[in-house]
This record gives C-alpha cells, structure tokens and sequence, in this order.
C-alpha cells in the first residue's frame, strides 16, 4: 500500500482466496482509497462494496500477449505479429513511468496526459480492430478479450498522477517470499503461517522504506518489548525506528 504516507508492505495468512477472507483484509479502509489489482474478480466486488478506486495492472495485462507471442516457433516471429503489437505500446508505458519516477503527482500527470494517452489510444484502436477477428478460444484471443473486459480500469491511471500503473510493486514484495519457500520447509500450522507473514510484513516495509532489513530488525530486537500505547508501537515501525550504530 502506498498513499501519502510511509509505504507498507503487509501480508496476512488466510486459509483461501474467497471474497469472505478477502473482506476481513479490507475491512476499515477508507472509501475512496486506490486498490490495483490483477484480473480476480472477487477484488471487484471488495472494491464495488467499499467504495474503492480500483485500478487494473497492465503488466497482467501483457503477459497473455507475451504468452501468445512465444507460442509461435521463433523462425516463423515477425517484428508485425499481432502480439508484439500489444506487447510494444504496452512497454511504452512502463519505460513513460520508469523516465517520471522521482516526479510530483502534478509533474507526472503531464506526461501521461501527453504522451501515455496517445500510447493507451494506440492500443485500444488495436484492440478494436481485431478483436472480433481472432477465434476467442486461442491464446491471442484470450489475451484480446482479457484487455477488453478489464479495459476501463486499465485506463484509469490516466486520469491521476499518484495512481500506478498495476500492482507490480506489490508482486516484487511478494517474490522473495515465494522464491524462499524453496529452501525452507513451509508453515505446516495456522501461528507458523501468521507469523511467517508478520515477519516479511517487517521486513518488506523497511526495504520500501529504504532501510536494510537486517539493521532494523537488528535495532528493533535491541528495544526493550516494552511497547503499550500507539505511539510506542509507532516509534518501533521502520521509518520512525532510531537504527543507530551497529
């Protein structure tokens, strides 16, 4: 989660994917918050029944492209192919975002305002054109008929210079945990996974922060656990913490 605060990295254990456990992890959020997601429909009705700006992630939106792509053998790809066709304007947004980062909302909003909404037009003109042409069960046409259903949430981010792109951000915090889990044995009970998740919650949130993880939990061990109200808890978070010298 990022807003106009410190961002947050949080994971939660849940023993499925269902919207019942999905509204306990988004219970309390204020109406109007930004939520970007992939394409699971049950974000949709968190998202309808909280009030929430929910955005939809182009860099989901490509991999089907790039799926289709590479199913065709490599002697027979051509720069034209219909895929790479999506697949290039798309990059374009992502290298338009890569060149603004660092920028104020109102400076990053006239970039995309210019050059992002041509691309995004692009696009979509693509999209129209062949969408009825390609036999919706290939994997072209599915990649055609995922960008259309989930089209007006892909192009909301134009609209606002704080609101990303997709959910990449998220997906980065989330590989090393997966990535991990190959080389240690996975929490085989309910208190293993909680905090299993409570630590990476930690330590996510200080490398978003910019803060090597082993030097914060190194000054957070070295505090008496002594913490009661909120603002003993909120001087032990990541960007409020005194690292000090190790």
């Amino acid at each position: 989660m990022n807003g106009t605060g410190p961002p947050v990295r949080l994971f939660a254990y849940a023993p499925g994917r269902g919207v019942v456990h999905a509204e306990k992890l988004y219970a309390g959020i204020r109406p109007g918050t930004t939520l970007a997601t992939d394409g699971y429909e049950v974000d949709t009705g968190i998202a309808k029944a909280g009030g929430l700006t929910h955005l939809r992630c182009w860099a989901h939106a490509r991999r089907p492209f790039v799926k289709a792509e590479e199913s065709i053998p490599k002697a027979a790809r051509s720069p034209n192919q219909l895929a790479s066709r999506f697949v290039r304007p798309i990059g374009k947004l992502y290298r338009a975002e890569a060149l603004a980062k660092g920028w104020t909302p109102a400076r990053w909003l006239r970039p995309r305002s210019r050059y992002s909404r041509s691309v995004v037009r692009e696009i979509e003109q693509l999209l129209l054109t062949h969408l009825r042409s390609i036999a919706p069960s290939s994997l072209l046409g599915e990649a055609l008929h995922y960008l259309h259903g989930q089209w007006p949430k892909l192009v909301r981010f134009l609209d606002n210079g704080t609101w990303p792109l997709g959910s990449n951000p998220a997906e980065n915090a989330i590989r090393p945990f997966v990535v991990g889990r190959r080389s240690w044995l996975s929490a085989d009970t309910v208190g293993g996974a909680n905090a299993s998740a409570n630590l990476y919650s930690l330590i996510e949130t200080a490398k978003a922060n910019n803060i090597e993880p082993y030097r914060y939990l190194v000054a957070l061990f070295k505090k008496p656990p002594l913490a009661q109200t909120f603002d003993d808890y909120e001087a032990l978070m990541p960007w409020s913490i005194e690292l000090g010298a190790l």
